[in-house]
């Protein structure tokens, strides 16, 4: 057990979920009968629930901060129409209708950030003002009809990286993208290790950095050559590479930047934040814009994948983001999430849509698995606080906090995981 605790950096814990979803996965292949693991399923899952992932990424920074935004899924239903009108109308070209596209949701986050950080409204009362108000939108400007987009537009939710080269037998945008990842992978562990010595903290063995570099080159190694010999024509996915691309950009951002260490510092505890010089107002204005802006990147992933826009886009959607940051370890109260568990939360819930589909299991019954899915990891979450315990994910990002935080932070920081029921 120390070995494990030694190669996974800390309490097993926090990688629950990453188990989960193997167990799941797995589980699905063998009761399929081996329909789930193959390049073509894997890719299917990551194109189909790729704008739900987009959206994850921005909803786990609204619930850290401790608001929730109800009107994602009509924002990208709005945009979508407004864009796809846009191309056929006014015969804008598919870059010009992406820039449209992100201008229009940033419009759309910026009013309702006003309202929600300079007015004092709840988030919860304002984005559901504005699920039915763009719900309406989208309705009123595309007249409830279908709007097909250009096809240089479907690449952005449903292309493929090209072929080019040699024959390999593989796709070579595929092998040389996983070559670079996994490269990139090791540089990283043995920076971290040379950081650890630079400082003369304490160094795992170094068997455990060989491992985890063994097990980083056979799981990238796995998963490039599943996306890389897919059916003729495909490789890994457009709207993979863009989603991977956001997730390492957020992670950046909320782990390393300053507004980052904002964010978790006001969800934690406004009233310190504000004490500590934290502007609490700008941070809930940007952390609503650009939940805005993801959705409307998300909504033209969408348009993209189905080939139109139409008056029920967007439906759920905003109660499927919310179920991916939760599964994924965020805390009700706020101030704990990350981006990568809600990444793993959400591929959670599309492995467990995905599985259930080929098991040919009605949708209520599915619906019905994932509510006591939802319910089943929050009520894990409150219970080990109950515990004096950290949530899954919650130790993982209070390390990464103190280690990046001012000393005033720190303390604030600190102050909160000994006092939990007080951090709010």
């Amino acid at each position: 057990m120390e070995a494990l605790k030694n190669l996974f950096g800390g309490s097993l814990r926090q990688f629950g979920m990453l188990f989960v979803l193997v167990a799941l996965a797995i589980f699905f292949h063998l009761m399929t009968g081996g329909l789930v693991i193959t390049p073509t399923n894997l890719m299917n899952l990551l194109n189909g629930n790729s704008y739900i992932l987009v959206l994850a990424i921005g909803m786990v920074m609204v619930i850290v901060v401790g608001h929730i935004d109800l009107s994602v899924g009509s924002v990208a239903a709005f945009v979508g129409i407004v864009v796809a009108i846009a191309m056929r109308d006014w015969g804008i070209p598919w870059w010009a209708g992406i820039l449209l596209g992100l201008a229009l949701g940033a419009v759309c986050g910026a009013i309702q950030g006003v309202f929600v950080a300079y007015v004092g409204i709840p988030g919860f009362i304002v984005t559901l003002a504005g699920y039915m108000f763009f719900r309406g939108a989208n309705q009123f400007v595309g007249k409830s009809l279908t709007v097909p987009v250009p096809k240089d537009f479907q690449y952005l939710g449903n292309g493929y990286l090209p072929e080019w080269g040699p024959d390999t037998g593989m796709n070579n945008s595929t092998l040389l993208l996983g070559l670079v990842a996994i490269a990139v992978l090791i540089f990283m562990q043995l920076q971290q290790r040379q950081a650890l010595i630079k400082i003369k903290a304490d160094v795992p063995p170094f068997w455990v950095t060989m491992v985890r570099i063994a097990l980083v080159v056979i799981v990238g190694g796995w998963l490039t050559w599943m996306f890389g010999t897919g059916r003729p024509g495909s490789s890994f996915p457009v709207p993979g590479l863009i989603l991977v691309l956001l997730v390492i950009l957020y992670s950046f951002v909320t782990g390393r930047m300053v507004t980052g260490r904002h964010i978790y510092a006001v969800g934690g505890n406004r009233l310190a934040a504000e004490l500590s010089g934290v502007n609490t107002k700008k941070v809930y204005f940007l952390v609503m814009l650009n939940m805005s802006v993801l959705a409307a990147f998300a909504g033209m992933m969408f348009v993209g994948r189905s080939t139109a826009s139409g008056p029920f886009d967007g439906v759920g959607w905003e109660l499927d983001a919310i179920a991916a940051v939760f599964i994924g370890g965020a805390a009700v109260s706020g101030g704990v999430g990350t981006v990568i568990g809600s990444m793993i939360g959400g591929l959670v819930m599309a492995v467990l849509n995905n599985g259930l589909q080929l098991m040919s299991a009605g949708s209520d019954v599915t619906q019905m698995i994932k509510g006591v899915v939802l319910l089943v990891a929050v009520a894990l979450d409150v219970w080990q606080k109950r515990q004096g315990q950290a949530s899954i994910t919650g130790m993982f990002t209070r390390s990464k906090e103190i280690a990046a935080a001012t000393p005033t932070e720190t303390v604030l920081i600190e102050d909160q995981v000994s006092n939990p029921s007080e951090s709010r």
